[in-house]
């Protein structure tokens, strides 16, 4: 209600400002908008800037995608820092070395176009017509590098904006508005709610639905992750997504399994949420449940299949052919019998492939290739799996991988049906974390360093791809 309030509020400012500056809906076309821009710069007061600023939105809002690409050129352009201000600030800072002139400098190297996006944030709903904004010039920058200085101001006054202090953790459960519950089947996109039955039994006794919230975006989760409260870590998905599987009481519950984890806003990618809210409903889920004593995930590894592949084709920059060969040599008799007498590489791939083939003889290896998946490769965001550096570098340690935990087509094609358990252990988690984070390291059980340790002197012992 007070947001609602706050919104009509503004609006009827916004409306007594348009009359102020005659301002006309025709007016708000494309053509205008750049000097719309400048005059929302000059430091109007609130009526006339909270008008103009959704002014700028009303204008943006009716280009297609080729106006508003030519909008963040001109921001991009017209809205940059003046160099010759910036050298004269930097000199008289160097002079003096003083508060005033390094005031002076810090405001010369401030982009235009950053004051322009508080202003516009003026703006009724101006919060989300900016995280929208974003996306869609996130959609734009592969084919436009050069807008990549309008995005880095962006993200940097988002992130600002949308810090820990301004969110707020609610949990979801199955008496939260419907408009609320209708999001949470949308946005899933990890473990897809088939229907408002699924929906219903995730949200039982024995689940739990926590979602982060911003002021700005009242009714919008930012984020959400849902929990399955299990006896023992699970190593397959399907009983955890089981709409008719019996409820556990939750007092007889172990372990809280993370089973999947959303970002619902593409305009706020690159801030991250997911592990102060991981962390967070764990520490909520102790207060409640006490008696909980596991906390882990579930987590898939959509890079793993076709990195394989990759290999296969030798295109990979670290997983090489001759690598992977190297992996199967001590399989290659079974692999040759399974498939019908081809090389250990191809017979693989063909196994892969078949509905029938003998999971005796896959379930090994594909656990050792996605071991070495894991922990060999570079930490680098385009080569590292990026759930696994998700969870990594929020502290987590790689427990256990789980071979044919998810059979569902999706999975089958990104992963070979392979799953991981990412156990977070709350005396380990900031060592884990400045491990990874500091020089890479991977977290992992005893069972997994031993195998590990084998991998890593096959691996090594093959020149890298030229």
């Amino acid at each position: 209600m007070k947001r609602y309030w706050l919104e009509k509020f503004l609006e009827q400012i916004a409306d007594r400002g348009r009359e102020f500056l005659h301002l006309r809906t025709e007016e708000a076309a494309v053509p205008r908008l750049g000097s719309l821009c400048r005059a929302l710069l000059t430091g109007v007061g609130e009526a006339t800037g909270t008008a103009l600023s959704r002014e700028v939105l009303r204008a943006y809002e009716h280009m297609d995608r080729e106006g508003r690409k030519a909008f963040f050129e001109m921001l991009a352009v017209d809205f940059g820092p003046d160099p010759s201000a910036i050298r004269v600030a930097t000199e008289e800072f160097l002079r003096s070395n003083d508060a005033k002139t390094l005031s002076r400098l810090t405001a010369a190297v401030e982009p235009p176009r950053q004051e322009l996006f508080r202003r516009i944030n003026m703006a009724p709903k101006g919060t989300a017509a900016l995280v929208a904004m974003r996306a869609e010039l996130l959609g734009l920058l592969a084919q436009h590098p050069q807008l990549r200085v309008v995005d880095a101001d962006m993200k940097h006054l988002l992130a600002s904006w949308f810090n820990r202090g301004f969110l707020r953790l609610e949990r979801i459960d199955w008496h939260s508005p419907a408009d609320l519950l209708e999001k949470l089947i949308r946005y899933d996109m990890v473990q897809t709610i088939k229907s408002w039955e699924d929906l219903r039994r995730r949200l039982a006794a024995d689940r739990r639905c926590f979602a982060f919230f911003h002021p700005a975006l009242p009714d919008e989760p930012l984020i959400f992750l849902e929990v399955a409260l299990v006896q023992g870590m699970a190593d397959k998905v399907t009983p955890l997504l089981d709409d008719r599987a019996p409820v556990l009481r939750a007092r007889d519950a172990n372990t809280a399994m993370f089973i999947s984890i959303n970002s619902t806003q593409p305009g706020l990618r690159g801030l991250s949420f997911g592990n102060l809210l991981i962390k967070q409903v764990a520490e909520d889920l102790h207060q409640e449940l006490p008696h909980l004593k596991t906390f882990a995930t579930l987590s898939p590894l959509p890079g793993f299949a076709a990195t394989l592949r990759a290999a296969v084709r030798n295109t990979h920059r670290d997983f090489s052919r001759a690598r992977l060969e190297a992996m199967l040599q001590e399989h290659a008799e079974p692999l040759r019998q399974a498939s019908g007498g081809e090389s250990p590489v191809e017979a693989l791939m063909t196994l892969l492939a078949r509905a029938d083939a003998p999971r005796a003889v896959l379930a090994e290896l594909l656990a050792r290739l996605a071991l070495a998946y894991l922990s060999l490769l570079p930490r680098e965001p385009d080569v590292f799996d990026p759930v696994a550096r998700f969870h990594l570098s929020n502290g987590a340690r790689l427990e256990r991988i789980n071979v044919f935990a998810d059979e569902s087509a999706a999975r089958r094609e990104e992963s070979f049906s392979v799953m991981v358990n990412y156990l977070y252990d709350p005396d380990e988690v900031i060592a884990n974390h400045e491990g990874f984070v500091g020089n890479g390291h991977v977290a992992m059980s005893r069972s997994l360093q031993r195998e590990q340790k084998k991998l890593a002197t096959l691996w090594n012992a093959v020149a890298p791809p030229a």
